[in-house]
């Protein structure tokens, strides 16, 4: 559950401090008072993409800072420990936006990525706004919407079918090296013979360009390094070179030596040094006489070079790249030269493929059917308790034969539309075109209600499911998120009496101004400011005593039906 909101610096917000109870917390106020502004602030630190327009103006940057308490078995626990983040079951979220549009990310302290906070809060809450209409009315998004319902059943048939697909189009793609006619096929494979015959020539070995290039310095630098050896030689082993002075001290030390330990260690040292020095100047030496410009080595140099980096610019930037791309095109002219026999067996290949993915798709058809069936039913279950009694709720599945597995994905071949009635002696339609605005308020609140179980999720926040809908069925919709919350935590923004009189936890916002600033505060209310809250919501004021005994006729009806849940 979310047990802490902190916001700072968010649009009309200063600073907020909201603590949530586990039940049903219900935000009201004015329009225009800033309700929204909390649900933005919730979807920032859920992970939503960062607006700088969010920041409050005149202030440099906004954070904000949601505290979770969720018990071990979590999914979003889980998650968390497989990026090695400690948690004792509490989650610690915050996130911060600069005006220079800089974003800062924590959990329980450690610094995130927007992928990886996302990753947790997809399991934490879920966040149901007007928008979300439009989304379950697209047929597209229906799909989803009922493989979310399978949930993990459907996961192993996907990745299989993934498998599957990539292997077919791997199949085609080596068929379609086959295509064309047969004069197309013979300039293709002159081609390809003169591009193998060329690599092949070369023999090119790994690490040969790096040799040939140290090679090549050697060559350009002849004259300086032959220039330094004799300069060295002389320094060393000329006549008053170095080696003369060693000598001449060696038998100075030499004579003394016997005298005194210490004398006797110099005397070695510089013995070892005259002996190094000597070995120095003979391999300087050496070096000198192996040393002589080889006119056609020089040229032949130069040629390999030359032929190496001809090669990179048509075949890969490096050697290994032209080894690989010599072995691809190998295979597209064996492939090639035996055209007829390699039809033949791709040809086959494919059509196991497709007969494969066509039985899995099958397969994945009929656990959506079966899973469907079962979701329909509880939905419309679901819609009756909301006071549409009537209520008729299918799945519909178009058709596809083996023919059809060129479109196949993914998902399979599957396209479905969601069909309902709201009425009785109606037929069924599909969903966006006949149901109303307080009909979908219902219709996604069932639908959420099945999801939940399904997803784990711990928190569900409704943006106004109150939209299009009043009296009776207010009252009943109220009802419903009573019953929820005895389960499952929910934060739901509302307009109407009769859902805030179910709260467990209510919350004012209110817009103020002061010194000539506006500021949205928020409010946790008691006993007596809720009583004063469903009055204004009833359309009454302090002094209208009917509304009074109205809001609290309805505070009690609502405390002795959620005594019976």
């Amino acid at each position: 559950m979310l047990s802490k909101l902190a916001i700072k610096n968010v649009a009309l917000i200063e600073r907020a401090d909201i603590q949530f109870g586990e039940g049903l917390n219900v935000l009201s106020g004015e329009t225009g008072a800033g309700k929204s502004v909390i649900l933005d602030s919730v979807n920032f630190v859920l992970g939503a993409k960062a607006d700088r327009s969010m920041i409050r103006y005149g202030e440099s940057e906004c954070m904000v800072k949601a505290e979770f308490l969720l018990p071990e078995s979590s999914k979003a626990i889980a998650t968390l420990r497989e990026m090695d983040i400690d948690t004792d079951g509490e989650i610690i979220i915050s996130r911060k936006l600069t005006e220079a549009g800089k974003s800062s990310i924590k959990i329980n302290g450690n610094a995130v990525t927007a992928a990886m906070l996302r990753s947790v809060t997809d399991s934490l809450v879920d966040v149901h706004g007007q928008s979300e209409h439009f989304f379950l009315l697209k047929e597209s998004n229906q799909l989803k919407t009922l493989d979310g319902v399978i949930g993990a059943e459907l996961l192993p048939l996907k990745s299989e079918l993934s498998e599957l697909l990539k292997d077919k189009k791997d199949v085609e793609a080596r068929i379609a090296l086959l295509g064309g006619d047969e004069k197309e096929r013979g300039r293709r494979l002159d081609i390809l013979h003169f591009q193998i015959e060329e690599i092949e020539a070369a023999d090119l070995k790994d690490g040969e360009e790096e040799e040939l290039l140290v090679k090549r310095n050697k060559i350009n630098n002849l004259e300086k390094i032959i220039s330094a050896i004799r300069e060295g030689i002389q320094a060393l082993s000329g006549e008053g070179g170095v080696l003369d002075g060693l000598r001449v001290t060696e038998r100075a030390l030499s004579g003394i030596s016997r005298i005194d330990a210490e004398y006797e260690r110099l005397y070695e040292k510089v013995e070892s040094v005259a002996s190094d020095a000597d070995d120095i100047a003979q391999t300087l030496s050496d070096l000198a006489d192996e040393l002589y410009f080889d006119e056609r080595e020089a040229e032949e140099t130069e040629a390999r070079l030359d032929l190496i980096h001809g090669l990179k610019r048509k075949y890969g930037a490096d050697i290994s790249e032209i080894q690989a791309y010599l072995e691809k095109i190998t295979a597209e002219y064996e492939l090639l030269s035996d055209c007829e026999g390699q039809y033949a067996i791709l040809t086959a290949e494919k059509s196991k493929l497709e007969k494969r993915i066509y039985t899995l798709c099958k397969k994945m058809t009929e656990l959506r059917k079966t899973r469907g069936a079962a979701f329909c039913k509880r939905v419309t279950d679901e819609l009756k308790t909301l006071n549409i009694a009537s209520a008729q709720f299918e799945i519909a599945f178009k058709e596809y034969e083996e023919g059809d597995v060129g479109r196949a994905n993914a998902n399979g071949l599957d396209e479905i539309c969601f069909m309902f009635s709201a009425n009785a002696g109606e037929p069924m339609k599909s969903l966006g075109k006949i149901i109303s605005g307080g009909e979908m308020s219902r219709f996604m609140l069932a639908v959420k209600t099945q999801l939940s179980d399904v997803n784990e999720i711990s928190t569900y926040i409704f943006d106004e499911i109150d939209a299009g809908i009043s009296g009776k069925t207010a009252k009943v919709v109220g009802e419903k998120l009573a019953r929820i919350a005895k389960n499952t935590q929910i934060i739901a923004v509302s307009h109407l009496a009769q859902i805030a009189v179910m709260s467990d936890d209510e919350f004012l916002i209110e817009k103020q101004e002061n010194e000539g600033k506006t500021l949205t505060k928020v409010y946790a209310l008691d006993e007596r400011e809720k009583t004063k809250e469903i009055v204004r919501l009833l359309g009454g004021t302090d002094r209208d005593e009917f509304a009074l005994k109205h809001a609290e006729e309805l505070l009690k009806q609502a405390k002795e039906y959620k005594a019976t849940v």
